[in-house]
């Protein structure tokens, strides 16, 4: 069963984590780069950067604007504790801003912020945190219908339970942990 959606986010946490190789359908992506430990440096993101450009994948670094312009990418991420960035700070017209929420005021938040995407987490139950609570299809959609944004669906995402994402009413989902496990069954099943 393939998935068709407008768009598939894909957080990672390396360059190393994906190979640009195996995205075929360039259009659709958007990989957003979030390392906390910074291993990359400046001139090997904004070579991956440039790969990305080419491959017409738009590429977003993690709450970080300095980077972010300084390797010339196509937006900023902020993650739901990021509370105190301003969208007048942008001077690039074309600098987008996609953010994540875990709740309904979190979504206020990034809505102020100018988020023209909203990562909405925690879709399914996660491995990593087996007793937190998780939204499921019926509880997504209905913070879809009172919302009127871009919201995708973030956590517990994987190989499994792809089929279930034909339910979601969004245009597209983010996936980050399943990267690293099993890309290749990924993408052959993004299409």
């Amino acid at each position: 069963m393939f998935i068709l959606k407008k768009k598939y986010f894909l957080i990672i946490e390396s360059i190393k984590d994906i190979d640009l190789a195996i995205i075929k359908k360039h259009h659709k992506f958007v990989i957003i780069y979030r390392n906390h430990n910074n291993q990359e440096s400046v001139l090997e993101l904004t070579k991956f950067c440039k790969e990305c450009k080419l491959k017409n994948i738009k590429f977003f670094i993690a709450n970080n604007l300095k980077l972010a312009t300084c390797v010339k990418s196509d937006g900023v991420y902020l993650s739901a504790k990021n509370r105190e960035f301003r969208p007048l700070s942008l001077k690039k017209k074309n600098f987008k801003i996609i953010g994540s929420a875990h709740n309904y005021k979190e979504l206020e938040m990034k809505s102020k912020q100018g988020c023209e995407y909203i990562l909405f987490s925690r879709l399914f139950k996660v491995s990593y945190k087996p007793n937190k609570d998780f939204l499921g299809v019926n509880r997504f959609n209905k913070y879809c219908k009172i919302r009127n944004q871009k919201i995708i669906p973030l956590g517990g995402i994987n190989i499994l339970n792809l089929r279930k994402l034909q339910n979601v009413n969004s245009e597209g989902f983010a996936i980050m942990s399943e990267i690293k496990k099993k890309p290749t069954k990924i993408f052959s099943r993004l299409f």
